[in-house]
């Protein structure tokens, strides 16, 4: 369902990650991906993409780097004239940050930066290369409570959720979407390096009636492939949970 289209997809770190398993699946589906990957980490990225299908093309993007969302679109340029849509699957929080109390701005300021600001950074940079019927997919983790452990990132998730508002109301003019998937907990890097963390392993499956596992990220990654795909053409300002079902429930 997306033959002929190419999409740039970030977060891209290890094959148990959400977004490697959506820029496998874009492939499988007849697309092209182009990766971002920046600092120590480009050259894992780099590593991981020749593990998809196709071995995908990897530029340089750090979401917090003007220079580098500056020459954002002649980036993709070197690989692509167009893109279709653009999958943000970045996370980042100090650790001083999953302290609510005790945070500094410091902290709390670099968390709302990388996790929140970033979607519109983004977003923006790679729309000259979007246009009609473009599609910005977004990954979240439900920032409707107040769950343990997560504190400031939570907040960022909640800004997050409410930029990708923003976004669709300014970008849907230009015929672009966009939308959130708040997956479950999935044991990704980003997740590991959550203290605490496996207290939502040991209790999500309980409460899940579909059931969750933490080890399969293949569930969110099909659903941000349907989002990116021109399937669902009149959704944008959404978020679409898959999380076995746990956000409908009371307990």
């Amino acid at each position: 369902m997306l033959t002929g289209k190419t999409f740039l997809i970030t977060g891209v770190l290890m094959e148990s990650s959400i977004a490697f398993h959506v820029a496998r699946l874009v492939q499988e589906q007849g697309g092209a991906v182009i990766l971002t990957g920046f600092g120590r980490a480009l050259k894992i990225t780099r590593t991981i993409a020749r593990r998809l299908p196709q071995e995908a093309p990897v530029i340089e993007l750090d979401v917090t780097d003007e220079e580098h969302l500056a020459a954002l679109a002649d980036r993709i340029g070197e690989h692509a004239e167009r893109i279709d849509g653009v999958l943000h699957s970045i996370g980042f929080a100090p650790e001083g940050a999953f302290n609510f109390l005790e945070a500094s701005w410091e902290d709390v300021s670099t968390a709302l930066h990388v996790s929140a600001y970033s979607l519109k950074a983004l977003a923006v940079a790679a729309a000259p290369r979007m246009g009609e019927g473009g599609s910005v997919v977004g990954l979240t983790f439900d920032a409707t409570f107040a769950w343990p452990v997560y504190d400031w990132m939570g907040v960022a998730k909640a800004a997050f959720e409410s930029t990708n508002r923003y976004l669709a109301r300014d970008l849907g003019p230009k015929g672009i979407r966009c939308n959130l998937v708040a997956a479950g907990p999935v044991r990704t890097t980003a997740a590991k390096s959550i203290p605490g963390f496996e207290r939502f392993e040991e209790s999500w499956d309980d409460r899940a009636p579909l059931g969750w596992d933490v080890g399969d990220p293949v569930p969110p990654a099909q659903a941000c492939t349907a989002l990116l795909s021109d399937w669902f053409p009149a959704t944008t300002g959404e978020i679409v949970h898959v999380d076995g079902g746990v956000h409908a429930m009371g307990t």
